[in-house]
């Protein structure tokens, strides 16, 4: 990829300070991932782009992602520090855009629910990247911004895709052209963010499990649907429903979930 991606991956064989890993990998049925730069605001740089790329593409097993920061920050967007200073700062945001959409397509297209724990400031494309999740859980001091303009920029991270849908045009507007600050309950009144909690990480953690026991085929299948809703047509969403259902029903989890509801006892996925 062309930048060497610090990633610590947890286990005996990695003993790398964390301190120098610009992002934390632990995989697993519950995969997890914490960007790592604390220090600069969790902000996205060649290097933590082309590691949030890796770090997707190690996610194909997993049944559930949890996305994080780690410091007070969630992420601030792009490191303009790094972007100003580069000798051609429009050919490295342009790589840098590209890496994390990529990442956010292979979050998007995956079987796995991903649960992104907004721990601080999203701002820019860490507001996109906040809300990308399938759930988002906002710590109660968090706060969104997009914050583009003021720099001069224009969004990226799917934000002109993704808030339209979720906010409306109007509100969207408001969003980018005068980088108004949602709070942790603003941003869940707009639904923006699925829950506001004391505890975000204990609360995703508690969400992950109950996910993880569930029927990775059904809620692949619910991802599936609803990114699919605005394209089709009524019928051609009719059409696609009974075709997904049709396939559940045949496949294990379908037929062990059909069969503990009928005799009355908790289901037990593959």
């Amino acid at each position: 990829m062309g930048t060497p991606c610090h990633i610590l991956v947890n286990g005996p064989r990695y003993r790398q300070r964390v301190d120098d890993q610009c992002l934390l990998f632990e995989p697993g049925p519950v995969t997890r991932i914490t960007l790592n730069r604390p220090r600069a605001a969790n902000g996205l740089n060649a290097e933590l782009g082309a590691a949030l790329v890796e770090a997707a593409q190690r996610c194909a097993s997993a049944d559930v992602v949890l996305l994080t920061g780690a410091g007070r920050f969630f992420c601030a967007g792009g490191d303009l520090k790094e972007i100003s200073a580069a000798p051609d700062p429009g050919g490295y945001v342009h790589r840098l855009a590209e890496d994390l959409h990529r990442a956010l397509a292979i979050f998007a297209e995956m079987d796995a629910v991903l649960i992104t724990v907004v721990n601080g400031v999203a701002a820019g494309a860490g507001f996109s990247l906040a809300v990308s999740g399938d759930l988002v859980l906002a710590a109660e001091s968090a706060s969104f911004t997009m914050a583009y303009t003021r720099a001069g920029l224009s969004p990226d991270g799917g934000a002109s895709y993704l808030l339209p849908r979720l906010v409306g045009l109007r509100r969207t507007q408001e969003l980018m052209l005068t980088n108004r600050t949602l709070t942790a309950a603003e941003a869940a009144d707009w639904g923006l963010v699925t829950e506001v909690c004391d505890d975000p990480g204990a609360r995703a953690e508690e969400l992950a499990a109950q996910l993880a026991a569930g029927s990775r085929t059904a809620q692949a299948s619910v991802k599936r649907l609803l990114a699919q809703a605005y394209a089709n047509d009524y019928r051609r969403q009719l059409a696609d429903e009974a075709a997904q259902i049709a396939a559940n029903a045949n496949r294990p989890d379908g037929r062990e979930g059909m069969d503990a509801f009928l005799n009355k006892r908790e289901p037990r996925f593959s």
